[in-house]
This record gives structure tokens, C-alpha cells and sequence, in this order.
């Protein structure tokens, strides 16, 4: 068995069989991405994926999440700072592009959390396993970020259950991924470690999932997907909040609670997650890594990333004061400035 600790124990990978087994270490930061584990993955992958004895890659986490996310908190302190810097950033998506034209199996392992960063190096890869303990959300816009990492991608080709995800940073389980495709297999969490040790033995990591693979009801229920299909398809986010005020004024629970899921989110963040969103399911996976790229040099300039992870990750008070502070506020022109060419050049992959 073969490891490499080049960032720090942070990140695990082993040699086993034809497996190359990546473990993500920090538990007690529910496995939170830091750079030096962005990088110790991206050259790791590089090498498994140029040596022919590797045939397919399992990546897992340890503890009870797979991973919330990428860990903000040192970028939020560069940004107050007057030091913040893309270049995090940068590695990582040029990490989820990579992952997304990986040229082997690449098998994520999602047992709890999955949100955020811990999405970027999980559902882009082509085999997406998760098991009943799996939660997965893309809650960017409760602190004035946007849904990055492939977001745009990866969302935009859910239609509107896709943009209802971003517009909200609702959690699904297991069940709603498998039915709107993001996950590919569910499996039961006590059965991971007999799963794991038959990858590492196989020679078809298809095979392999076969045996434990389970069928599991598909979750949400009709009136909810017929729902967020009719308010979350429309060609504005005006158009989708002035749907959803209509039938909670006609007293409808689930467009309630939506509206006031949606209100609590960043103005700025909902208008941009919604312009990446509908551009993302007209571009490549490249293309939508170079217009995230845009999105987050803007985003780093802006009052509501910095209040957004004051509110929720540094002092934990709840209480984000968003600026502007309602969604009409918004002004197009600031929406696609997020969005324009970068002068200083476009994120190379």
C-alpha cells in the first residue's frame, strides 16, 4: 500500500490493486478543502491517470461527511485584509474540470455530507454513490456566494429542479439525487466498507457496485417536483418569484416556504446563480469553469461574500445585512459586470 501525506495527512491516497483510493482527512472540519489538499489532488489524479496499473479511482471521506465544502474562512480573512487572492480558487476549478474529463472510472463514495466543495470532487466524477446518510446541497447563496465548483454545469443540466437547487441551497438525500440523476447508485452506509474492499479487488468497478447497489424510493413527491417544474423554468428570476408569490398568495404551503427560503438569500447571489445557471446549460464544462472563474474575482470584491460568511461561519449570528437588500434593488448592468471578460485574462485549464 502505497501513501502519499503531501498535504499534511490531510488528504490519503493509497495503491490497492488496480484502485487508487483517495480518502479526504479532516473530519473534524467535516473534511473542508484547503488548498495544499486542492493541490496534493490535482497531482495526484495527474499521475493516476498517466499510470496504466491505476484503472479507476475511489475517492471517500472520513467521519461523518464525505464534504461540507471548501474551507472559506482563510479567503474571508485574506478579503478583509485587502489580500484576497483567486488563486484557491483557480486550482480548484481547474480540479473539477479535470475530474470531469478524467479518463478512468472515477468513483465517489458519499456517505453524509456532501455540499460545496465536497460536490466538486465527487459529482463530476462518473460513478456517484451515495447512501442514505448522504445530504447534498449547494447552499452558496445563503452566504452571498454563488454555486461554483461546476456548479453551473452540473445544475443547469437538472433544468428547473437544478435552478430551484441553486435559487434555494435546498439539502436533498439520496433519493432525489438518484431520481434527478445527480447520483448514478445508492448503497447502504453499513455496507461501504465490504463495497470498498470488493472495488479494490475488481477488475469492473461495475461489477463491483452491482452487488450492493439498492433500489430506494424516490424522494420528494409529485406535487413538489410539478411545482418547482411550473415557478422554476421560467425565463427571469422575476418571473419565477412573481410565480411563487402567486400561489402562496393562493395558499400554497410549498411556494411559501420557498419564498421565504429564497428571501433570506442573497439578492446579488440570487440574480448571478441565476444568469450562471441559465448560461451554464448552454456551455462546456470548460466554458462554465472560465465563466465561474469571472463570477468569483467579482464576488471577492463584493460586501455580501464577506457578510454572508460572517453571518453563518465566523460569528455564527444568522443575521447577514445584504446589500442591496432586496431582489428588484439588483441592478442588471451589476448582474453582467459580474459575468464580463476579466482584464487581467481568463482562467487557463
Amino acid at each position: 500500500m502505497a501513501q502519499d501525506m503531501s498535504s499534511g495527512g490531510e488528504v490519503r491516497f493509497e495503491r490497492r490493486g488496480g484502485a487508487g483510493l483517495i480518502t479526504l482527512n479532516r473530519p473534524s472540519a467535516l473534511n473542508a478543502l484547503n488548498h495544499g489538499m486542492i493541490r496534493a489532488l490535482s497531482r495526484t489524479l495527474s499521475q493516476w491517470e498517466a499510470d496504466s496499473s491505476i484503472r479507476f479511482v475511489v475517492i471517500m471521506g472520513e467521519g461523518r461527511a464525505f464534504s461540507a465544502g471548501g474551507d472559506i474562512v482563510d479567503v474571508y480573512r485574506a478579503g478583509l485584509a485587502g489580500k484576497a487572492s483567486p488563486a484557491f480558487f483557480a486550482d480548484e476549478y481547474r480540479l473539477n474540470a479535470h475530474i470531469a474529463r478524467f479518463g478512468k472510472p472515477y468513483i465517489a463514495l458519499m456517505d453524509g455530507l456532501v455540499m460545496g466543495g465536497g460536490v466538486g470532487v465527487s459529482c463530476h466524477g462518473s460513478h456517484r454513490v451515495m447512501t442514505e446518510k448522504a445530504v447534498f446541497a449547494m447552499p452558496e447563496v445563503g452566504i452571498g456566494f454563488f454555486p461554483d465548483v461546476g456548479g453551473s454545469y452540473l445544475l443547469s443540466r437538472l433544468g428547473a429542479y437544478g435552478m430551484y437547487l441553486a435559487l434555494t441551497g435546498n439539502r436533498i438525500g439520496h433519493g432525489e439525487a438518484l431520481r434527478t440523476g445527480i447520483a448514478t447508485h445508492a448503497v447502504d452506509s453499513a455496507d461501504m466498507p465490504a463495497l470498498l474492499e470488493k472495488l479494490v479487488e475488481a477488475s469492473d468497478p461495475d461489477e463491483a457496485l452491482a452487488g450492493f447497489t439498492k433500489d430506494v424510493p424516490a424522494g420528494g413527491d409529485e406535487a413538489s417536483f410539478h411545482a418547482i417544474e411550473k415557478h422554476f423554468s421560467l425565463g427571469s428570476l422575476e418571473d419565477c418569484i412573481l410565480s411563487l408569490e402567486t400561489a402562496a398568495g393562493e395558499g400554497d404551503e410549498f411556494a411559501s416556504e420557498t419564498l421565504r427560503t429564497i428571501r433570506t438569500r442573497s439578492p446579488t447571489s440570487l440574480h448571478v446563480t441565476f444568469r450562471a445557471i441559465s448560461y451554464g446549460a448552454m456551455l462546456s464544462m470548460d466554458e462554465c469553469m472560465r465563466m465561474e472563474f469571472r463570477i468569483l474575482n467579482r464576488m471577492l470584491k463584493n460586501h455580501d461574500f464577506y457578510e454572508g460568511i460572517r453571518a453563518a461561519v465566523i460569528e455564527k449570528t444568522k443575521d447577514p445585512a445584504w446589500k442591496p437588500t432586496s431582489i428588484d434593488q439588483v441592478q442588471p448592468a451589476a448582474v453582467e459586470a459580474f459575468l464580463a471578460p476579466l482584464p487581467e485574462g481568463e482562467l487557463e485549464l
